[in-house]
């Protein structure tokens, strides 16, 4: 069997073999999955090969289960959840059923199978593996195994395995993550292969560059020569091309429109007529504007051209649309769709919310009070939650990033630097964010994860209520210590001490001290209140209440103290 493709810049070819060798039936089994051009781009390449455990009834039944069911189960969760999740929980999923067939049915008793996993995603290969099947790596005619085997060492008892799919109800599974390049030749093969040849002559075979079709049946001959006594199966997938660096997985989300200068108010640009303007940075221009098609009122922005950051330009705003058209959240900003034969040059196009910004609510009075303040930052966390559960990292949470709208509502926007784990094409060199709002680990070149998300929200909340910094403010570039942290009672006595612990632990210098995952936090944020003692309501002062009263009253007491004065200077005169 050969089969080729080149959808989306993943070009590869396969080529499969598999013999019954000296037993009376073949319990191997091996599948590659392409899919539709959407598929590729989302899911990638699938190829996946198990081996039927010797002496166990159903073992080709728990193979041919094993590989359809992986790539079904893979192919059926969301992409967002990143190759090591989605595969994982397939394999254990399909695990947890092999083991009850083979405890429920007698003809399936005992079934078990080994597993080896193969999917090419973007400019990496992902690993997923258990039992003793195998899967090596050819590159620059250099042999790596990149498995290890499960079974029992020393002579006479390497076929007896110490984990294998459906011999027990849970087991683990082992999962790799390689860069892929051009020219790579893997090898997935049975104990029937790599049982009887040794890795330099498993590396000569593959060396000699024949077509993968060829190189798989020379393989199986070469076993099958050598004496093999087992079902004899090998896979091999040639990488004769990868997707463009910088723009793996993006690509769905948008062609490769130009960038271009960006319009001026007053101008038309595709249909929607652009307003004023909403912000204006270094790298884009953002317009209030009316989509004179759908008569609906819309935010635009557009990338500026730089030189030597157009591939930066492009994959923000391609992750952007990516991520807000797939992660549904009534916390979490939308992108609108722009239909391809409308659209002429690239740009994001959001809902226009009403509301207001919350570091424009920090800037004026009253301070938030405990009831309305805790309702936002429960909102808050709601949405990095949900970011975090599509294996999304925001990486700029702060006031800036969130708008309160009327009825209790709330966005977190702005998905431009946001991180997605595991479906990266690139290593990330430095994570970007606001200096004040930025966990240590970041400050000294850290890619940014979930807890520094946390440590980003717990600076934002405690802002939101003490209108300073618990570590004081960041400058760029600066190195700050993080020594001493301010509670959030001593600027905000009123508020109660544990929102105070619940915080601290949230922005706590080491990653390791911070809450687990943001439901942690949200948990401490919506039951820790309960265990609380009663709040005590403060009055509010009179120059939150009355800023104007109170003044007059200063300068009232001001003159009277003035007039004492000149009484007393004219007295002893």
């Amino acid at each position: 069997m050969l089969v080729e493709t080149a959808i989306g810049r993943l070009d590869v070819q396969v080529g499969f073999c598999s013999e019954c060798g000296h037993r009376a039936r073949n319990e191997d089994y091996g599948g590659v999955y392409f899919g539709t051009t959407e598929h590729q781009l989302r899911f990638g390449v699938v190829a996946a090969i198990a081996d039927g455990v010797g002496g166990a009834a159903g073992g080709r039944v728990a193979a041919e289960l094993a590989v359809r069911s992986f790539i079904d189960g893979y192919l059926g969760q969301s992409e967002l959840q990143g190759v090591q999740r989605s595969g994982a929980g397939s394999l254990e999923a399909i695990n947890r059923w092999i083991y009850a067939l083979g405890r429920s049915d007698p003809a399936l008793s005992n079934m078990a199978c080994t597993f080896t996993g193969l999917i090419l995603r973007g400019r990496h290969a992902h690993v997923i593996h258990l039992g003793d099947s195998r899967l090596y790596r050819l590159r620059d005619n250099h042999l790596t195994l990149l498995t290890g085997d499960h079974a029992l060492s020393g002579a006479g008892r390497s076929h007896i395995l110490t984990r294998a799919l459906g011999s027990a109800l849970a087991t683990p599974i082992d999962y790799a993550i390689e860069e892929a390049r051009v020219h790579d030749r893997f090898l997935l093969c049975s104990d029937g292969v790599h049982g009887v040849l040794s890795d330099r002559r498993v590396e000569a075979e593959l060396a000699l560059r024949t077509a993968p079709e060829d190189a798989a049946q020379r393989l199986v001959q070469a076993a099958l020569a050598a004496g093999s006594g087992d079902n004899v199966t090998a896979l091999v997938v040639d990488v004769l091309g990868l997707p463009a660096a910088n723009m793996t997985d993006l690509v769905l989300a948008a062609a490769a429109w130009p960038i271009l200068p960006p319009p001026k108010s007053g101008a038309i640009v595709d249909g929607y007529s652009l307003g004023a303007v909403v912000a204006d940075s270094r790298y884009t221009r953002v317009f209030r504007a009316l989509d004179q098609v759908e008569q609906r009122d819309v935010i635009i922005k557009f990338p500026k051209p730089i030189v030597g950051e157009d591939a930066v330009l492009r994959q923000a705003f391609l992750r952007e649309t990516w991520i807000a058209s797939r992660v549904r959240s009534p916390f979490i900003t939308e992108t609108l769709e722009v239909s391809p034969q409308r659209r002429t040059r690239l740009y994001t196009v959001l809902p226009l919310y009403d509301g207001e910004i919350l570091e424009q609510r920090l800037t004026r009075n009253p301070p938030l009070r405990l009831t309305e303040g805790l309702g936002i930052a429960i909102r808050l966390t709601k949405a990095v939650a949900a970011l975090h559960r599509g294996g999304i990292i925001h990486r700029d949470i702060k006031p800036d990033n969130v708008i309160l709208q009327s009825g209790n509502r709330l966005k977190l926007i702005d998905l431009g630097v946001a991180r997605l784990p595991f479906m990266e094409d690139a290593p990330v060199v430095a994570a970007p964010g606001t200096a004040s709002y930025m966990a240590p680990e970041l400050l000294t070149g850290a890619a940014g994860d979930a807890r520094s998300d946390l440590f980003a929200l717990g600076v934002t909340i405690y802002r939101m209520f003490a209108r300073a910094y618990p570590y004081g403010e960041v400058e760029s570039f600066s190195h700050p210590r993080f020594g001493r942290l301010v509670p959030l009672t001593t600027r905000r006595p009123d508020l109660p001490a544990w929102l105070d612990r619940v915080l601290a632990q949230a922005f706590a210098v080491r990653p390791e001290d911070r809450f687990e995952d943001a439901l942690e936090l949200l948990f401490q944020l919506e039951h820790a209140v309960d265990a609380a003692l009663p709040i005590v309501a403060v009055r509010q002062p009179l120059y939150e209440r009355n800023p104007l009263r109170f003044w007059q009253l200063v300068s009232a007491l001001l003159t009277i103290l003035l007039a004492l004065a000149l009484g007393l200077l004219r007295r002893h005169g």
